[in-house]
């Protein structure tokens, strides 16, 4: 696809990846797009700053205190300039730095002052990659509306195998195709509810009962179908998370309220998507005071919570198009194919959480998605790549 008239930067910060950017640059000038390069120090310990003038057709910039080019406020030119900004290779560090807000050289200032899209390539070590600290850096960009491209997996520089390579060129330019010319919104003029997150039954004004769901799949699935032209209503429980860009958000503690919310959106909406973890049970009776310690045992009343995604599948009029989510920890198919049944839902995606690293509190998920007659399963990825191909798999049911 032809990308003439559109402006790319490539931020390259220093790791052994920055090799391939002379390909990747000269890929993208193959769509006749228009590419500049922004280098940082250590970046030009891997590649030549020469290299990269020679395949962009353009000098290559690598100091914020460059006389010349701040006479003209250089950071801000380039800021603007861009439709896009891509860090490749974007290192542990790079990440650390964007996820901070640090802008200490041109490359990281820059990304502070545009109001282009920006993506990132991450490129390092598994081990690296793996790290809390990295994970917690990249879902920080994640949720300031920062891409996050890769990284793949495979042999890497150092000898190790695993996750942390570099996307290879040509994938690179796919996603920036896709990116600077995004494909027909198909929700467009469509409506979509979706809850997201625990809920909190209070027990007293001190305790509750609730779960480790971190939000973070609900919250993308929102994004995703913002992006593909939805109005969106996301009922949000108790969590951590930025609310997501051009969505409506609800904000609710208890399975009551969410229900509440869910059934006065959901004749309003074509697609309602029950993503939250709701709490099955709640106390019988709160206690309006603090409840002491008495002995070594005590026994709680528990009642059932409505079942909100039954609930909202059963509606009679206005019905919306109802997705279910199911995380189980064994016998996954089997609960999810009776739960889809029993509750009369149109699709329902379901992942075993007992499984290191993937559904509750982490930033990856897999899912298989069932309908009554089919099913697709999904492998492994970042829950917001994850969440638009569950988007765009029900947008497909809708044709």
């Amino acid at each position: 696809m032809n990308l003439s008239g559109k402006k790319i930067v490539l931020g390259i910060s220093g790791g052994i990846a920055a090799y391939k950017c002379a390909e990747l640059v000269r890929r993208l000038k193959e769509r006749q797009c228009e590419v500049k390069v922004v280098m940082t120090d250590s970046a030009k310990h891997f590649i030549t700053p020469l290299t990269m003038q020679a395949v962009s057709g353009e000098p290559v910039s690598d100091s914020l205190l460059d006389p010349n080019a701040e006479a003209a406020m250089g950071h801000i030119e380039f800021a603007k300039w861009a439709d896009l900004i891509l860090v490749a290779p974007a290192t542990s560090n790079m990440i650390a730095k964007m996820a901070s807000g640090i802008a200490d050289d041109l490359l990281t200032t820059l990304l502070l002052a545009t109001p282009a899209k920006v993506a990132v390539a991450p490129a390092m070590n598994q081990q690296m990659y793996a790290h809390p600290a990295t994970q917690r850096n990249l879902a920080t960009l994640a949720n300031d509306g920062i891409e996050i491209w890769g990284p793949g997996q495979g042999e890497q520089a150092c000898g190790d195998i695993g996750k942390g390579r570099m996307l290879e060129p040509n994938e690179l330019v796919e996603l920036c195709t896709s990116t600077l010319l995004p494909a027909a919104q198909p929700l467009l003029g469509k409506v979509v509810t979706i809850t997201a997150g625990p809920t909190r039954e209070a027990l007293d004004p001190v305790r509750y009962i609730s779960n480790h769901s971190s939000g973070k799949m609900g919250y993308g699935l929102a994004q995703a179908a913002q992006k593909m032209g939805a109005t969106v209503n996301l009922i949000s429980g108790p969590v951590k998370l930025n609310a997501p860009s051009n969505v409506q958000v609800s904000y609710v503690n208890s399975a009551i309220e969410m229900r509440d919310e869910a059934i006065r959106l959901a004749i309003e909406s074509d697609i309602f998507i029950g993503c939250a973890a709701v709490a099955d049970y709640r106390a019988a009776d709160i206690a309006e005071q603090k409840i002491k310690k008495q002995g070594d045992e005590m026994t709680l009343t528990l009642v059932k919570n409505p079942d909100i995604i039954a609930e909202v599948a059963a509606l009679t009029k206005d019905r919306p198009y109802t997705v279910g989510f199911a995380a189980e920890t064994q016998d996954v198919e089997q609960y999810a194919r009776g739960k889809l049944k029993n509750k009369k839902l149109d699709m329902i995606c379901a992942n075993d959480v007992s499984q290191a690293g993937l559904g509750f509190n982490s930033d990856n998920n897999a899912l298989t998605l069932f309908w009554q007659d089919d099913q697709v399963s999904l492998p492994t990825s970042n829950k917001n790549e994850l969440a638009l191909t569950v988007v765009k798999a029900i947008a497909s049911k809708l044709d």
